[in-house]
């Protein structure tokens, strides 16, 4: 099987400062990849860099395009990075309204990202919006109420809608439960792994919560200073770690 995603020595850095070093892997369709670690790891500047928001120093991000097969992201013109994004790229933030417009609609929220990728007919992109509404449990008769009148995890799941209509392959998590109750991040969790295996999605979740990538995905890896100390199965990472990090991770979810 071709991998979706082939990811080549991506390195950054910040002055002196390792954000992420010498980071490879390989995702295949249908795959989940968690990313881990504390604070400061890394892996969020390596999230940034996979999906295009910032320019690594060094490495490649070769993604199977539909049109033409393996093409280097970084390498790729600005108008056609951002076509990716809309089609079969989609990035959740942590913060909703990062990845939201909260001064339009529900329905316009949705409705905008099939706008981009050329829909036209007004009853047609309304009925759609609707749907994906009910498809992450808002009502539909909250159509046309703005994002700022729902709850966070409404809106968390609004902006998982916006992300998906338009069927992307590869989706970008960071942190998609963080700042939610306990309660609604179970919720949330139930509805994210439903989408994934329903649409077959290929997805990259970074997170600090283990329990969300126990749940989620396939494989792990984790990260410490700028680099992956240990990568595998994610229930054989996180029953049998090897490093001593890994370890101090798994043993200070057991100790809460």
């Amino acid at each position: 099987m071709t991998p979706l995603l082939q990811v080549d020595g991506l390195t950054k850095r910040y002055g002196a400062r390792l954000g992420c070093g010498d980071v490879s892997f390989d995702l295949y369709p249908g795959e989940v990849m968690g990313i881990v670690g504390e604070s400061g790891s890394g892996k969020s500047t390596l999230l940034s860099c996979l999906a295009g928001h910032l320019a690594p120093d060094a490495g490649r991000v070769v993604f199977d395009t539909r049109a033409e097969g393996a093409r280097d992201v970084l390498t790729m013109s600005e108008p056609e990075r951002r076509m990716l994004g809309r089609t079969d790229w989609a990035f959740v933030h942590q913060h909703a309204r990062d990845g939201l417009r909260m001064g339009v609609s529900a329905g316009a929220n949705v409705g905008e990202r099939l706008m981009a990728v050329g829909a036209r007919h007004y009853g047609d992109i309304r009925e759609q919006a609707v749907d994906w509404l009910g498809r992450v449990e808002i009502p539909a008769d909250r159509v046309d109420d703005r994002p700022r009148a729902f709850s966070g995890g409404m809106q968390q799941r609004l902006q998982i809608a916006r992300n998906l209509v338009t069927g992307p392959r590869l989706v970008f998590m960071d942190e998609p439960t963080g700042g939610l109750d306990v309660s609604v991040q179970a919720r949330l969790l139930d509805l994210l792994r439903g989408l994934v295996r329903e649409m077959g999605l290929s997805a990259i979740i970074v997170t600090h919560d283990l329990a969300v990538v126990r749940l989620l995905a396939d494989r792990l890896m984790v990260m410490k200073d700028g680099r992956v100390v240990e990568a595998g199965l994610t229930d054989q990472v996180l029953d049998d770690p090897q490093h001593g990090y890994t370890q101090l991770l798994v043993s200070s979810v057991l100790l809460v």
